[in-house]
């Protein structure tokens, strides 16, 4: 158990960011005092980058007389973020620190503003700021040097990368292979669907319910994958992904819950061992299931907002934290199976048959037990250590996994 708990100490430690679907960001900040906020998560930029940033609707308050040329926005690279943290403990101004890249303040929004312009625009390539560029990637941040200074402002970014003949890539480097990576994964997992369709037709006799079930699910995690490779097609060429994300919702949720559902029941042994569950194990699903609902929820919100948002954080975290108590829950029901087997190859007559079992149900768990180390932290050291360049491995890593996940859980029940 104490394996366990360190686990989940270090899933939670771990827990990343989840990227906004939307290159073309809009958010409102509202009589906020924060002296730093994230706007845009990081983005990797190619040699020719852009970032277009949009302000309106800009009013402050602020007792006595007040520095605008210290309200504004500016970038900074991954790297250099450990360091900026370290400037803001020691009391640094934002727009002083090392590594920063400043693009805009407020005393130009105000200027606009007393001429008549509600609008403030700026469109700064990233070649044009930074000596001997050649790319990177760059988070844009807000940041309010005036203490006691509450701003309001509606702020609109555009990140993107301009190819070759002048099309605007509103896909970060490394994210350009999504839509190819989630096309060949969706043709692997209809391939395998249909196989599966193929098995429990030629043995339709001996086909339990549990069977037809995992065929739903892997049919719904093909359709997870087509909306993703639609969405980001659509999000490299428009920014949005105008109406695909809605679809991915649907079936990721569906999905979800699902997934959720046959590792549990594939953990009972329910339909092909037992024809029933036990009170517990139905207990069991009715927490888990509600649990997963509330996360597929959490990444409706966290989709939908941007990092500027106050409560935008608290529903990452929240959002992890019940992601790992579902994958540690279905493990109950495995180790539950192994035990009842385990007591009743040594009581009845069937220890042999009862052995087999116990030793496919420990197969299982430690399946069930890699696969949510490989997805949950192998992934994200994946991401988070990988260039920029090359995080699109990290999501192939992740889906091949699942794919081999899938198709081991189908040879355990046949």
């Amino acid at each position: 158990m104490a394996n366990w708990v360190r686990l989940l100490v270090l899933c939670l430690c771990l827990a990343s960011a989840a990227p906004a679907l939307s290159r073309i960001t809009d958010a409102s900040v509202v009589r906020d005092d924060r002296a730093i906020i994230l706007i845009a998560t990081p983005f990797g930029f190619g040699s020719d980058g852009y970032i277009d940033i949009a302000v309106k609707d800009f009013n402050y308050w602020h007792k006595g007389s007040i520095d605008l040329t210290q309200i504004g926005f500016f970038v900074t690279t991954s790297e250099a973020e450990a360091q900026l943290e370290i400037d803001l403990a020691q009391g640094t101004c934002a727009f002083e620190a090392e590594n920063v890249i400043k693009l805009l303040t407020f005393d130009a929004v105000e200027s606009n503003k007393a001429a008549g312009s509600e609008l403030t625009q700026l469109s700064a390539r990233l070649a044009d700021l930074i000596k001997d560029y050649h790319g990177g990637e760059f988070s844009l941040f807000y940041a309010n040097c005036q203490k006691l200074a509450v701003v309001s402002f509606d702020i609109r970014v555009a990140l993107y990368n301009v190819r070759g003949n002048g099309i605007k890539d509103f896909l970060s480097v490394g994210e350009d292979m999504l839509p190819t990576v989630f096309m060949i994964m969706f043709v692997l997992f209809s391939v395998a669907a249909a196989l599966w369709g193929l098995v429990l037709f030629r043995q339709r006799k001996q086909a339990h319910r549990l069977h037809y079930l995992m065929m739903v699910l892997v049919g719904f995690k093909a359709l997870t994958l087509l909306s993703q490779a639609g969405m980001y097609h659509l999000i490299r060429t428009t920014g949005h992904p105008e109406g695909w994300n809605v679809a991915f919702y649907v079936f990721n949720f569906l999905r979800g819950i699902l997934f959720f559902t046959v590792v549990v029941l594939v953990g009972t042994g329910w339909s092909y061992m037992t024809p029933f569950l036990r009170d517990r194990e139905k207990r069991l699903l009715m927490v888990v299931i509600p649990l997963q609902v509330c996360a597929e929820v959490a990444i409706v919100i966290l989709d939908e907002n941007t990092p500027a948002s106050r409560s935008w954080f608290t529903w990452r975290d929240i959002l992890h934290l019940v992601d790992i108590i579902c994958c540690c829950a279905i493990l109950f029901p495995i180790v539950w199976s192994i035990k009842h087997l385990r007591e009743a190859a040594a009581t009845d007559g069937k220890a042999a048959r009862n052995l087999l079992k116990l030793q496919l149900f420990r197969h299982f768990y430690v399946m069930v037990v890699i696969y949510i180390y490989f997805t949950r932290i192998v992934v994200y050291l994946l991401r988070s250590t990988m260039p920029y360049q090359y995080v699109w491995l990290s999501d192939a890593a992740g889906e091949l996994a699942t794919l081999a996940f899938y198709v081991t859980t189908a040879r355990l029940v046949v």
